[in-house]
């Protein structure tokens, strides 16, 4: 009988905190996407904005559960938005230092382009330039690159790696699917024997699936013949 008071009391008294507690919620919502929108904000700016303020939002919530009370809604904010604003602006400048390395390491490389969308930096290799027409085996001009990007996500361990391949719509759907699974796990292969662990590495093939450009063309089809590298940092 006292259980099921107890219970009663408790239930009622989260019910009142209800409404505070999606308005906070709420709150933290719309201050990480309105700030998040601003366009002028740098990488790192970005993850600490959106950091700080989803921790705040977190910490309010927990704080309002255990405490019940406003001190305790306002220590858990307060502890949320400088947790959640350090690790936000943390990734984000590693990240920074990453794009920069690659950017820097690859300036003389017609093979290879750099691309940052948000926290993920996005590698694309030139399948004309990487393989033989039809073949899976990289071409021995192509390793220096390969060497490069190893180095510099050896440097940054605190990320994982997600090798894609694609072909353009010459051929059989089957076959352009092993094709682009085989040259996939040939840049995995070869970035694993410059040291990056294997572990960090998910080696994928997508095809004709995922054209960027008009297979009608010959420039087109170029441009589908690809190798792409998502480097995500390991919080995401």
């Amino acid at each position: 009988m006292r259980e099921n008071v107890f219970l009663s009391a408790a239930a009622a008294r989260f019910k009142q905190k209800g409404t505070a507690i999606k308005k906070l919620f709420l709150l933290g919502l719309i201050l990480t996407l309105a700030l998040g929108g601003c366009a002028n904000y740098s990488n790192t700016g970005k993850g600490a904005t959106y950091g700080t303020a989803g921790g705040a939002a977190a910490g309010a919530i927990l704080g309002q559960i255990i405490g019940g009370n406003t001190k305790s809604t306002l220590i858990g904010t307060a502890a949320g938005a400088v947790i959640g604003g350090l690790a936000g602006a943390g990734i984000g400048t590693m990240m920074d230092q990453q794009e920069a390395d690659m950017r820097q390491a690859l300036a003389q490389s017609e093979a290879v382009a750099v691309k940052r969308e948000g926290d993920m930096l996005a590698l694309t290799f030139k399948s004309d330039v990487t393989f033989d027409v039809n073949s899976a085996t990289i071409r021995p001009g192509f390793y220096t690159e390969l060497q490069q990007v190893a180095q510099i996500l050896n440097k940054y361990p605190e990320t994982t790696i997600q090798v894609i391949g694609h072909t353009d719509s010459t051929g059989s759907e089957a076959y352009n699917q092993t094709l682009s699974e085989r040259r996939a796990s040939s840049v995995k292969n070869a970035l694993t024997q410059y040291g990056v662990l294997a572990s960090r590495i998910n080696a994928t093939g997508l095809g004709e699936s995922s054209p960027i450009a008009d297979n009608n063309t010959d420039y087109g089809r170029q441009q589908n013949r690809r190798v792409e590298l998502r480097i995500n940092p390991t919080s995401n």
